[in-house]
């Protein structure tokens, strides 16, 4: 009788290719998904929100990841809170997914009753004798870096985040993005696993033959290219771009906006990456025609010309210009399935119709995301095909994804597997 149990995870990844893509099951196997699920999104840091999501106290947003709820509220402090979406009586739900409005956390089974510190308030009916002082709700360990919110459910989190503080912050201070507002918020899921979703997104391989409404802000080149395919002509305009960039970084950090690439992405626990990018066209905003869509600019920022500060993280990614910010987080459904939550910013005291056109300040990211959804689908079609094997990097546009698949072995290894 053939053996029809499935390998272990651990023969998965030992017939991973330098250089190649993942073996089909890693991206497939339910047993995977539960590991990744386990590793990456339990004891790692992840990209959960912003601080602009609850901009006043009482306002919460409850997110799903897997089978672990959790509450983003701001208490009556006026400070940001993460806790679990349990109740500590019976373990019902407080909060149903989405954004809501409390005064206090109130169970509807059998309301009990928490204040916004998560402090337990009220438990009728279970005597004298009962101390709340230990039932209060279960906090998240997390960190506000610059607004942006991240969680980590293992009560060990990696230490390594640190390098991300201490890099982003100086970034990010001009454009305030803590005390930003939310112009827009787009949900889209996508048929494909959550790797797929990042390989995707961590490689411009695809974007001349896909994205035309980002590739007219967007500058391929800063993606990678085959000097070897190029004419001398072309390879003499990369190599004037590429000089460009030099000067334009080295004038940036000059006025003192930090620019440089900055890589966290092998033998390392938190993965991100972050550079300051030219903008193409007039060079002001990821926009249809590259021109800023609000008036009123970000935080403190002054300048159009700052470009687009980029950050990858093994969940998330986010771009941060002059007039606006966009930030997009993964979240996996199934081993097939993806949630991807856009969020467009802008100032605070912006107002819709009057500094910002909202069709302008979305529509690149709507079409890219959607664009997008349809190659990750096509991809997990592809790979879920006897015919699939793993396939070879492009070394000239594809090394992130190499880092990245190296990275998702070296974790899963970490852990056990």
């Amino acid at each position: 009788m053939l053996n029809t149990l499935p390998s272990p995870i651990s023969s998965l990844l030992d017939t991973r290719i330098d250089g190649h893509s993942l073996p089909a099951g890693l991206y497939t196997r339910e047993d995977v998904f539960q590991a990744d699920m386990e590793v990456f999104f339990s004891r790692h840091w992840i990209l959960l929100g912003l601080e602009c999501d609850v901009p006043e106290p009482g306002d919460a947003l409850v997110i799903d990841i897997g089978s672990t709820s959790l509450i983003l509220l701001r208490d009556d402090d006026n400070e940001i809170r993460v806790v679990r979406n349990v109740c500590r009586h019976r373990g019902a739900r407080l909060l149903d997914a989405g954004s809501t409005v409390v005064s206090k956390l109130v169970c509807p089974y059998h309301q009990w009753t928490y204040e916004l510190s998560g402090k337990l308030s009220y438990a009728p009916h279970m005597g004298k004798d009962f101390d709340k002082s230990c039932r209060s709700l279960k906090a998240v360990n997390f960190k506000s870096i610059s607004g942006l919110i991240y969680v980590c459910l293992s009560d060990n989190p990696p230490q390594d985040i640190k390098r991300l503080e201490e890099v982003m912050e100086p970034r990010l201070a001009p454009y305030d993005i803590r005390s930003a507002k939310v112009a827009h918020q787009l949900d889209v899921i996508e048929k494909g696993n959550w790797k797929l979703t990042m390989e995707n997104n961590r490689e411009c391989y695809h974007c001349s033959a896909n994205h035309p409404e980002l590739c007219v802000s967007f500058v391929d080149l800063d993606f990678g290219y085959d000097p070897y395919s190029l004419s001398p002509e072309d390879r003499e305009e990369a190599e004037a771009h590429f000089a460009m960039y030099t000067e334009r970084t080295r004038d940036w950090e000059a006025d003192g906006f930090p620019s440089s690439p900055v890589e966290q992405v092998r033998n390392c626990e938190t993965n991100f990456r972050t550079q300051r990018l030219i903008i193409a066209g007039a060079g002001e905003s990821q926009t249809e025609d590259s021109t800023a869509a609000s008036s009123k600019l970000l935080g403190t920022m002054t300048r159009k010309d700052l470009g687009d500060t980029h950050l990858w993280g093994h969940n998330s990614w986010c771009h941060f210009m002059g007039d606006h910010a966009v930030t997009s987080i993964a979240i996996p459904l199934s081993a097939d399935t993806t949630l991807i939550r856009t969020t467009w910013l802008v100032h605070k005291d912006a107002v819709e119709g009057v500094d910002y056109d909202l069709a302008k300040l979305t529509h690149v990211w709507t079409e890219t995301t959607k664009q997008d959804a349809e190659l990750v689908a096509r991809a997990q079609a592809g790979i879920q095909d006897p015919g699939y094997e793993p396939g070879v990097y492009s070394r000239f546009t594809e090394g992130a994804l190499d880092d990245f698949a190296s990275w998702y072995i070296e974790r899963m290894r970490a852990h056990g597997y």
